[in-house]
């Protein structure tokens, strides 16, 4: 009796110890060495076998013994032979979800302006559908009569899932289409803005300035009217307006003016130089005659510190040549009381 139960024993034995020899040795060795070569993946490829080489020398143990031990009864043989290969199953599925979001989310992050929680979720839930089908078929049940029903009650669960399946078809048309992506800059049309930071299979999340987080379903922002500052191209053009006095000399007004430009943009957006800064007059104003400066820089962001730094040294420069910026003037004109008699005189006459 207790000779029957040493074999299979041994077996569960040399899958433990075996197990434990693959996670702390022959694993951590396999790391070390994929890192030191720099092996595209190595993190993401490790991460999805952590603990699961102990798992697979475990069950390799476990059906030794199964396979050794003298069953009276064919049937809790095979019984757990199949819970064992399930288990299996499950545990590879698991691992190929695992490698395949992993390797999706390494893609999309290098693809400038591509959602990775969308997209790789979407990809770990079709692997793991799929492993199910294949365990269902180990099993012994059949998948298409399964896969049609579904089929026929997806109807009902769309309808019972409307808003959810609308964020999430929603956050795929956003991604593909490209008309928002991660890392741009947008404006909402109720005025809220900032850098979009994840598309999730319900949510846009898009960060403030301020560090605050605005979470907007997908389905709304699909169907919202808003402003992209990135597109078609990062760069954008600052438009600063400016009065000078009627007396100036709008030569020196126009040099001066366009010097302290380059001089912003060299500081702000020194590879944006090729794009010269540009000046035009447009109006002769109440009090001034007004002109609008027109530079490049290289987002929506760098447009409040390349305005900053203009207003400081045009303001700084034009006090040095002596360029006036006019303050509001209105002339009032008043009748004397001599010329109100004469007047007076007059219409007697």
């Amino acid at each position: 009796m207790i000779v029957q139960w040493l074999i299979p024993l041994a077996f569960i034995l040399a899958g433990l110890i075996a197990g434990i020899i693959g996670e702390k040795v022959v694993l951590i060795k396999l790391r070390n060495f994929t890192i030191r070569k720099q092996i595209l993946g190595n993190t993401i490829i490790f991460q999805s076998l952590h603990r699961m080489t102990f798992i697979w020398f475990m069950l390799a143990g476990f059906l030794g013994a199964v396979l050794s031990f003298p069953f009276k009864s064919n049937d809790v043989n095979d019984l757990l032979k199949r819970v064992i290969i399930i288990i299996f199953i499950y545990s590879v599925t698991l691992v190929f979800a695992r490698l395949t979001g992993g390797f999706v989310k390494l893609y999309t992050r290098r693809t400038e302006g591509v959602s990775a929680s969308l997209i790789s979720n979407a990809a770990k839930i079709a692997v793991l559908i799929l492993g199910t089908l294949i365990i269902l078929q180990t099993v012994g049940v059949e998948v298409t009569p399964i896969v049609t029903t579904l089929g026929i009650s997806g109807l009902a669960v769309g309808l019972a899932l409307k808003d959810t399946l609308e964020n999430i078809f929603s956050g795929f048309y956003l991604i593909f289409s490209k008309q928002v992506r991660t890392g741009d800059y947008v404006k909402l049309e109720d005025k809220h803005e900032g850098y979009v930071t994840d598309i999730t299979w319900r949510n846009t999340t898009i960060k403030e300035l301020s560090n605050n987080v605005i979470v907007v379903p997908n389905s709304k922002l699909a169907s919202a009217i808003f402003t992209n500052y990135h597109l078609p191209v990062k760069e954008i053009t600052l438009t600063i307006n400016v009065g000078v006095d009627y007396e100036s000399d709008l030569e020196q007004v126009e040099k001066v003016t366009l010097e302290v430009a380059k001089e912003v943009m060299k500081e702000v957006s020194p590879q944006l130089m090729g794009n010269e800064p540009f000046m035009r007059f447009h109006t002769f104003g109440d009090f001034s005659i007004d002109f609008t400066v027109f530079m490049r820089v290289n987002e929506f962001f760098d447009l409040r510190i390349a305005k900053h730094k203009f207003i400081k040294k045009l303001h700084k420069k034009y006090q040095e040549v002596g360029i006036k910026i006019p303050f509001p003037v209105t002339e009032v004109y008043r009748q004397s009381n001599q010329a109100k008699n004469a007047n007076k005189v007059l219409t007697k006459d």
